[in-house]
């Protein structure tokens, strides 16, 4: 179950990139919802992410402790 929720939770992001402001907030609710070690695996997915779209950057935030 968890792990549906994690492949889920990459395809909300990968949805809502368009909008920084949407994308933050899905961000947010991930790292409430996740475990702490898909946390550790959606930061590497949301840094390729940013690579692809710089302007998501001020979302990393939200994954430093």
């Amino acid at each position: 179950m968890a792990r549906a929720m994690f492949e889920y939770t990459k395809t909300v992001l990968q949805k809502v990139s368009f909008d920084t402001t949407l994308f933050c907030k899905e961000v947010q609710k991930a790292i409430e919802r996740l475990l702490p070690y898909e946390v550790e695996e959606l930061k590497l997915y949301i840094e390729s992410l940013v690579r692809q779209n710089p302007k998501l950057d001020q979302c990393l935030i939200y994954l430093n402790p």
